[in-house]
Formats: structure tokens, sequence, C-alpha cells
């Protein structure tokens, strides 16, 4: 298929510096409320990118759950392909493509796990077919079909059927402490708009237009 042909303005207010907060954290969150507002679907949603020890890059959408000054949370299996990778290479990349807006965040910083004190406390407030799902898959394993997959969901359900759903030790959080963040507003004639803080050794950022 031949996609050159596929093209369209983006037409929507440009970016100016004057506009931007000095802190990044505080411009994410307003521009994370402005992508709630507008209803795109799922907006929490980033491609989350890893290098482990054999260098090549692999990426895959998750579901950021909690963000604050201190950096981006999201959860999964301690045994999964980005686990490894994380475990061997502690950083990682993000993108929050918000096509809708014409806009996307771009994050780069290290990763760390969480604690378990605030991975349980994330877990209990996940509704119950959510809890014994993470039980149940060995994410990232290959394996035969679907209806294994199904039965082993069954099997958890039953064993806890009248009681709470334990809290699985190979299971949790992340939190990506960002080191250098980029909003891009797109803008026409490709004439894009797009600004990149760097944490400096002071802890203070610093804010650069980059070419786009």
């Amino acid at each position: 298929m031949d996609a050159t042909s596929m093209r369209r303005e983006y037409r929507k207010k440009g970016l100016d510096e004057k506009d931007l907060n000095p802190d990044p954290m505080v411009q994410f969150e307003l521009w994370f409320q402005q992508a709630l507002d507008a209803k795109l679907t799922e907006p929490n949603a980033f491609a989350l990118a890893t290098v482990g020890n054999n260098k090549i890059p692999s990426v895959r959408t998750v579901l950021m759950k909690i963000f604050d000054k201190n950096g981006f949370v999201f959860f999964s299996n301690y045994k999964s392909k980005k686990a490894v990778d994380i475990e061997e290479n502690p950083y990682a990349g993000m993108l929050f493509p918000w096509l809708e807006l014409d806009r996307q965040v771009k994050i780069e910083g290290s990763i760390e796990k969480i604690s378990t004190k605030e991975s349980l406390k994330y877990f209990l407030s996940r509704p119950k077919g959510s809890q014994i799902g993470a039980w149940v898959s060995h994410q990232s394993e290959v394996i035969s079909s679907r209806s294994l997959l199904e039965a082993k969901f069954n099997e958890i359900k039953n064993k806890f059927i009248k009681g709470e759903i334990p809290f699985p030790d190979f299971w949790g959080g992340y939190i990506v402490k960002p080191f250098k963040i980029e909003f891009w507003q797109g803008g026409e004639n490709r004439l894009h708009d797009r600004f990149v803080y760097t944490l400096q050794d002071d802890n203070t950022w610093k804010c650069e237009r980059l070419a786009p």
C-alpha cells in the first residue's frame, strides 16, 4: 500500500515559549487536562520504549496511572520483556500521541520500581477481574492457546471466590523520572513548534526551541 498521498495540514493554534510554564511537569498537567477535556480516547496511553543488553529497542503501549513532580508511573509484571530490559538498562523513552490535538509529548528518563506499599495501594483499587488477570498472565511468555488463559483465570477466580485476591509479588509499578521532556505542537506547512526541557545539575529546567 502506498501511503504517500495521505496528508493533512495542522491548523490548530501554535505554541510559543511565553505560553509555556517554566516547570515541564506543570505544563504536562495542563496539556493532559486539555486532552481529558477534549474527551480523547485513553489520553493516559503512551508508547514505552526500552532497550536491553541486546541493544534492540522494544516499544509497546502502556497506561500511565499516576504522575506528579517526581515522574510518571505505570504497572507491569516484573518478569515481562519490558521488566527484563529495565533490569538491564534502567532508562526509558515515552511518547503520548495526542493526535486529535495535533500534539505529542516525548519524555526520556531513568526508571525504577516504586515501593511495594504504593503498588499494593493501586492493586487494591483495581477491579477484581484485573486483579485476577495480574495472576493469570505470565506476560511475554509464549502460550499455545487463549483457552489456557481462560482456564487459569477461572481457576484463580474460583480459588478466591470468597476472599480477597492476594497481592502478587511479581507485579507492581515503575516510575519514569524524566530528565528531558519535549512538547510538540503541529504547525502549518510542517513548521511544527517544538520545545524541549532539559534537567540541569541544580535540578532546574532549561527550555529551548527545536527546529521541526
